[in-house]
């Protein structure tokens, strides 16, 4: 039994709310949280008192006590407070995968990161930067572009139907090794526009829309380049990934490598406040749900 302590608002839970992403009815909502251990089944290791996060299912993270496996839950080292977990592991653990197995960006590459001033995009802006890529944040209004260099982007763009030349412009006209797009359908076309031949386009989220259908021939005419539709939960399919990268997500915290902003709170019984303000776009950072 876990008693939870900080719940983590992510755009997947509006995708599950909608049935944008299909769960089996009746289901709770909700994938990450963090909180003590109030009871644990024979043969658990867990003690009474251990404070513990997750982030990798089961849904039903929307409550203020649950039962979950103990091999779906990580220790949280004393670096790590319980809303720095519940706000930002499964943040974490998707930047984790999209920077290091999924682009494997290496020292020296140009990254552009799309809404990079929300709760992924500022943790992508800093995981680049630790691994030495130059960055081009790009975000909806000159505030968050503001935030995303504050946390480290190397250039900032404010989106309009000029982002492709202003890319050009600062890459001596090659464009970007890789972007990283949590946004959908309503920026596809445009970042693909900011690659380089045989760059990498990896569209991850769908905040304005899924992206639907694609011509397959657009990535020839547009430079023989490469996209992906990744998803975290195949990056972390088994304990020994939970275990290996979690921790190395749970590292870069509580060194203060990375830094998770939880910008805004809201009690647990304002959910569905808090999902009309992350769906318009009035939230920045990460937010946290207190049961």
């Amino acid at each position: 039994m876990l008693r939870q302590t900080a719940v983590g608002l992510n755009y997947i839970d509006t995708y599950h709310r909608t049935g944008l992403y299909p769960v089996p009815l009746p289901s709770g909502i909700g994938l990450e949280g963090a909180g003590v251990v109030e009871a644990a089944g024979a043969g658990v290791a867990l003690v009474p008192g251990t404070r513990v996060g997750y982030c990798w299912g089961p849904i039903g993270a929307y409550a203020s006590h649950r039962l979950i496996g103990a091999d779906r839950v990580v220790v949280l080292p004393d670096g790590v407070s319980d809303e720095m977990a519940a706000a930002g592991l499964l943040k974490g653990c998707t930047t984790e995968f999209l920077v290091e197995r999924c682009a494997r960006v290496q020292p020296g590459q140009w990254a552009l990161v799309q809404a990079a001033a929300g709760g992924v995009g500022l943790l992508l802006v800093q995981w680049l930067k630790h691994v030495g890529a130059t960055v081009i944040a790009v975000a909806g209004s000159a505030e968050k572009v503001a935030l995303a260099m504050a946390n480290g982007a190397d250039h900032g763009i404010v989106f309009d139907a000029s982002l492709a030349e202003q890319v050009r412009g600062l890459t001596g006209g090659r464009g970007v090794d890789v972007v990283f797009d949590g946004v959908g359908k309503a920026t596809f076309e445009a970042s693909l526009d900011c690659l380089a031949r045989r760059g990498l386009n990896i569209s991850y989220g769908n905040a304005s829309g899924p992206v639907g259908a694609v011509d397959f021939g657009i990535l020839a005419r547009k430079g023989s380049l490469f996209t992906t539709r990744p998803t975290m939960f195949d990056y972390y399919v088994d304990r020994s990934e939970i275990e290996t990268y979690g921790g190395r997500v749970l590292d870069m915290f509580a060194s203060g490598a990375i830094k998770v902003h939880v910008d805004q709170r809201y009690a647990l019984a304002d959910a569905a406040q808090a999902h009309r303000d992350l769906e318009a776009r009035r939230t920045t950072g990460s937010t946290v749900l207190v049961p």
